[in-house]
């Protein structure tokens, strides 16, 4: 589902709502069950399913064995990127060990050294497109899709001048070799559920 912002009678006319403004119009209208953020100014929502989570649930494991029980892993947490109005809620990203909150208490997109996506039917183009390109002009040294509709996984590495110049594509059960990223690991991807 998309919600598009309309102007509103009481804005002027070029007084376009920002992100912060979005997010909190998120907080009231996202139902339970559903993830919502922001897509170059626009607004989407899907919903949370179980094979989604099964598969954010492994990486997010995986993670936490490599790098410790402290290591700074987010799921579904505000992070804004380059771009107009991008504030996504990455379905798991990894944070840099001397990472620092802004002075509006939220993680800074420079920070972030792997982002992994989901995809939802209802928002895959935004994945493997314009969220694709924003984590590229962010610098984030690993994107990783994963499709439970295909049953593959798209690995993005080596971002430069707003896109990524390394890209393979390796099917659910192929490991994720990250031995040469800044991560220093290989995940498993034999448990990840299809859809």
């Amino acid at each position: 589902m998309t919600i598009a912002m309309t102007d509103r009678t009481e804005m002027a006319e070029n007084d376009e709502p920002g992100s912060d403004e979005m997010f909190e119009l998120l907080y009231e209208i996202v139902p339970e069950g559903y993830k919502g953020e922001i897509v170059g100014g626009a607004v989407f929502m899907a919903p949370q399913r179980g094979t989604h989570w099964e598969i954010i649930g492994e990486v997010f494991l995986q993670l936490k064995q490599h790098f410790g029980r402290r290591s700074r892993i987010m799921s579904d947490v505000r992070l804004d990127l380059p771009g107009d109005r991008n504030a996504f809620a990455p379905d798991l990203f990894k944070l840099s060990d001397d990472a620092e909150q802004d002075a509006k208490g939220r993680w800074r997109h420079q920070d972030v050294e792997f982002v992994l996506e989901v995809i939802s039917q209802g928002t895959a183009d935004n994945d493997y497109g314009k969220k694709k390109a924003a984590y590229a002009a962010g610098d984030v040294p690993v994107y990783v899709i994963a499709d439970p509709y295909t049953g593959q996984c798209q690995v993005h590495t080596e971002p430069k001048d707003g896109e990524y110049r390394a890209n393979r594509t390796l099917d659910f059960g192929d490991p994720i070799d990250l031995t040469d990223t800044v991560l220093g690991l290989s995940l498993t991807t034999q448990a990840f559920p299809r859809d």
